[in-house]
């Protein structure tokens, strides 16, 4: 099992590694099978008890999904949620009309079963894209919504997996105002994970009281940290979004940029994203290893984004470090390649903590101590590329023999 560094840098949070969406004050989250899948849990919801300041970023892709449409078309609207439901197996893509239709049925459906305006109900698919909805078994799913056997939000984080090897979810608590603020988080993602969204769907919520413009605000730049620095094998899907709701019943003074204590928030919230990506890059199909790229000295953070993503996107980078070959020329080429302000006298590189290469000319390294360092299961590769102020870090996955195999056969 590949670990994930949960280190609190500000030691300001409270980590619990079993939380998720549920934990914030006034979430209940559950899951069942309603028969989407042969066996497995395949639908899921969230519910919070009073309606919630929501905000969501979606998918880059231009196939973008009905359920997406619809819920993007509700917060728009609002800005408002106060349940969100999701099936997994069927993607709801490429489906015309009838999968927008299909959508806002479901919407309906949960809606009227919950006794809510329709528009604060999210719709969310993951799953085989280019079938249509089973609806007699959506419609089931919809009917169960909140029933108490199944309000276990470990279920609601079994029932929105596919191909992943593990439940994602976290939660931490942070002191504001001298109340106890909650964040937690559930996501899913295990292939067609690439930066700018990927096939992963996440859940944040928060009993913070935050209004919707600092609350988009907020998600929007920590993705722009997290869910969009990972990658799996290079594909974007038509379904990612990652969704966001706030309920305020934490009673906190309402959080905006210029509250004293609006750093604490937004360190929070990052630490929750990052925690989440990470998560997924990890469980990548097939995957062995979690590989960090940190990139600094870039002119600016855009330019040192590409090249983090540049070097987690290799495929000849991910295959070495799956066979544990102290490769490094296949890192250099793909910081060469990734951005023009690479200054090659300038640039410095370690390998698992190694020094490999110093203003641009290859160090000699203890080779067999490198391979054992690949054995580890977090590979960290850290590059210097010229001397500006821009830093990032990008998160992906080696590349093995298992991703082939499952991606082979996902419809069988």
């Amino acid at each position: 099992m590949i670990d994930i560094e949960t280190i609190d840098t500000l030691n300001q949070l409270n980590i619990n590694l079993q939380g998720d969406v549920s934990s914030p004050l006034g979430y209940i989250a559950g899951g069942f099978h309603a028969g989407l899948r042969r066996k497995k849990k395949d639908f899921g919801w969230i519910y919070s008890t009073t309606e919630a300041t929501a905000t969501g970023v979606y998918t880059l892709n231009r196939f973008k999904a009905a359920p997406l449409k619809i819920t993007e078309d509700s917060i728009n609207a609002n800005k408002t949620l106060q349940a969100i439901v999701v099936n997994s197996a069927n993607a709801n893509s490429c489906t015309g009309e009838k999968g927008m239709q299909d959508a806002l049925d479901t919407q309906s459906w949960v809606a009227e079963h919950l006794n809510i305006n329709q528009q604060n109900v999210g719709v969310a698919s993951t799953g085989v894209v280019g079938a249509f909805l089973p609806m007699d078994k959506i419609h089931y799913g919809t009917q169960h919504v909140l029933k108490e056997e199944y309000n276990n939000s470990q279920f609601f984080n079994q029932a929105i997996l596919t191909t992943d090897t593990a439940t994602k979810h976290l939660s931490v608590q942070v002191e504001i105002d001298g109340k106890t603020v909650t964040i937690g988080g559930s996501a899913k993602g295990s292939g067609m994970i690439h930066p700018n969204m990927a096939t992963m769907l996440g859940f944040i919520t928060t009993d913070a009281n935050i209004d919707a413009d600092t609350l988009d605000y907020c998600l929007k730049q920590a993705t722009d940290q997290s869910f969009n620095m990972i990658t799996v094998d290079g594909d974007t899907s038509t379904n990612d979004m990652v969704l966001c709701m706030a309920n305020g019943q934490a009673n906190n003074s309402k959080i905006d940029a210029l509250h004293p204590e609006w750093h604490k928030f937004v360190y929070a919230f990052n630490f929750v994203s990052q925690y989440l990506a990470k998560s997924i890059a990890k469980d990548g199909e097939g995957a062995t290893k979690l590989v960090t790229a940190k990139v600094t000295g870039a002119p600016n953070v855009k330019e040192a984004k590409k090249i983090a993503k540049s070097i987690v996107s290799s495929n000849l980078v991910k295959t070495a470090i799956h066979g544990e070959d102290a490769n490094f020329g296949r890192i250099v080429t793909a910081i060469g390649y990734a951005s023009q302000f690479v200054e090659p006298n300038e640039t410095n590189v370690s390998f698992c903590q190694l020094p490999v290469l110093e203003q641009g000319i290859h160090l000699a390294f203890d080779e067999q101590l490198l391979k054992e360092r690949l054995t580890e299961d977090n590979i960290v590769i850290e590059a210097s590329v010229g001397n500006g102020d821009g830093e990032a870090a990008a998160y992906g996955c080696d590349l093995s023999y298992e991703y082939v195999r499952i991606n082979a056969s996902y419809r069988t």
